[in-house]
């Protein structure tokens, strides 16, 4: 049996390096995850929707909608555009989850760019004329799917984060 050498400590400037790229990791990570259940259940929606939709309780419903718009169906036709900045968008939140200081805020970051690389991937690679597909209808809220679930709940959850730390770090 051979013995497995220790690793070398690492030098004061190889840990910063190395936490950052595991908080990229972790962020990159989610937006996978995020990703693939978003496209799943848009997979699922147009299959099973496309032949009426499905009350599920009180005012829920499954409901198979295009939205070529962004968000409150906001600068409808204007899918180029919105793909555009959703690509900075994301470029942007990655190169950010490299310099947050905590797992949460790159976990909470990678909701968002999860989401947004969901809803691009409709717009650029499903032949729905730029279109979202967008399938959660509550008929008292505008019609959304998973990748704008987790854009909300990541941008609410990095922003409650980073006010905390930043009250906390004002505190000391």
């Amino acid at each position: 049996m051979q013995k497995r050498r220790a690793a070398p400590p690492l030098s004061d400037g190889e840990r910063p390096r190395r936490e950052a790229l595991r908080r990229l990791l972790i962020a990159v990570s989610v937006a996978v995850v995020v990703v693939a259940v978003d496209q799943l259940t848009k997979s699922w929606a147009v299959h099973r929707l496309s032949h009426g939709p499905i009350h599920v309780v009180w005012k829920l419903a499954l409901q198979l909608t295009y939205n070529s718009g962004a968000a409150f169906s906001f600068a409808q036709g204007w899918a180029p555009v919105l793909g555009g900045l959703a690509v900075v968008a994301v470029l942007v939140m990655l190169g950010a989850a490299r310099r947050v200081q905590s797992t949460p805020i790159a976990v909470a970051l990678g909701l968002v760019v999860g989401g947004a690389v969901g809803n691009l991937a409709d717009r650029v690679f499903r032949s729905n004329h730029g279109s979202v597909i967008d399938f959660v209808a509550l008929h008292f809220w505008p019609t959304f799917n998973v990748a704008d679930s987790c854009i909300v709940v990541g941008g609410i959850a990095a922003a409650a984060l980073l006010w905390r730390a930043d009250r906390a770090e004002s505190t000391t």
